[in-house]
């Protein structure tokens, strides 16, 4: 968690494609979804997480919460793409030393950045500890901690634009988290009726402009990997292939309209970009399957606002082997019946799971 403050109640996922709000009220007979919306962006508002038109954004947001009704102004939000950086490392280390300066000085060796250019998170996921006794001339003892660390870098100009959005929008940025951490607590959240899943899960969060694979075992994640694909794929192969503008071709894609031109068209571009889509998923559970053959993977989780383009999860399903499961982030909650339209909430479900898991994550953080 790149910036953390207490007492949130409010997600605000912050897209390429839109912007979600999801909030949640912890209330002494459990927590109550008070409210649940989003917002469209105009293509290249964001560009892999850049921020390319900050006040057109910062007033789309500003209208969400307006249209909403939404009077809290501390809220969580999250960043993602080429700029974040989340890996898995191991750390050798004796109590003498300062375990923040060990950790920074490793870093380096895992980022492509400058490590003076980036701010730098990280959690203790285990340690274990190798005691040598008599060294030297057989007297003390030489204790070394090995720490497996879950490390997170998101450069500094990009936090930094991200802080400045929310505050422009004339809200408080209490949490900067990245996305697969707040999708992970919205699935564990799905699981609070039953305890800790001691089966090995892949969370696969289909955007417009990112893919991206979460891996989790017991709480823990054991891999996490973003790529360059999206439903914006499908809309741009559409805009060139039918000569149509992005509006049409978006309403092409979603069904409102058909595409005249080459009946065929549609069938092809789905296919070709689906299967792209489960190539990239499927490496993910090759690499998790070298890595971790003790813990296979046993289900994916999808969500996303593509995870609904036609034949996707049935065609995952048959190519993996494995059960595909659409996550409803809002499974465990109580929901406002009076606020809330259950069909409206059944449609937005899975593209409103990562703004779900950064309210509740602020919840956890009181």
């Amino acid at each position: 968690m790149l910036i953390a403050r207490k007492n949130l109640r409010v997600g605000l996922d912050i897209g390429s494609h839109s912007i979600k709000l999801v909030e949640i009220d912890h209330t002494g007979k459990g927590m109550v979804l008070k409210n649940v919306g989003l917002i469209g962006l105009p293509p290249d508002a964001i560009v892999e997480g850049s921020i390319e038109a900050p006040e057109i954004i910062a007033s789309r947001i500003r209208r969400l919460f307006k249209n909403l009704k939404v009077k809290q102004k501390n809220v969580a939000s999250a960043v993602s793409g080429s700029s974040v950086i989340v890996k898995k490392i191991s750390v050798s280390y004796k109590n003498e030393m300062d375990l923040e300066n060990t950790i920074y000085n490793e870093a380096e060796q895992y980022i492509p950045f400058d490590v003076n250019e980036v701010r730098l998170d990280f959690e203790v996921l285990e340690r274990s500890i190798d005691m040598r006794r008599g060294f030297e001339n057989g007297q003390g003892t030489d204790e070394t901690e090995h720490l497996e660390i879950m490390l997170v870098a998101a450069k500094k100009d990009m936090v930094k634009d991200y802080v400045n959005l929310i505050q422009n929008a004339g809200l408080n940025p209490g949490v900067l988290d990245v996305d697969s951490f707040a999708l992970q607590n919205a699935f564990e959240m799905n699981l609070a009726e039953k305890g800790k899943a001691d089966a090995v899960c892949a969370l696969v969060n289909v955007g417009a402009e990112e893919l991206g694979i979460n891996v989790v075992h017991n709480g823990e994640s054991l891999f996490t990997r973003g790529s360059g694909f999206g439903g914006a794929q499908i809309t741009e192969t559409i805009m060139s292939r039918l000569t149509i503008s992005y509006e049409e071709a978006e309403k092409v894609k979603l069904g409102g309209i058909v595409a005249e031109k080459d009946p065929d068209v549609l069938g092809k571009i789905f296919v070709s970009t689906v299967s792209a889509w489960v190539q990239e998923i499927k490496r993910a559970i090759d690499f998790v399957a070298g890595n971790y053959p003790h813990k296979m993977i046993s289900k994916l989780v999808v969500c996303g606002g593509s995870c609904r383009i036609p034949g996707f999860q049935h065609f995952l399903q048959r190519e993996t082997g494995l059960q595909v499961e659409e996550l409803n982030p809002f499974r465990n909650l109580k929901v406002n019946e009076k606020m809330i339209d259950r069909e409206y909430l059944d449609y937005i479900a899975p593209q409103a799971a990562v703004a779900a898991g950064l309210a509740l994550r602020s919840i956890d953080d009181k």
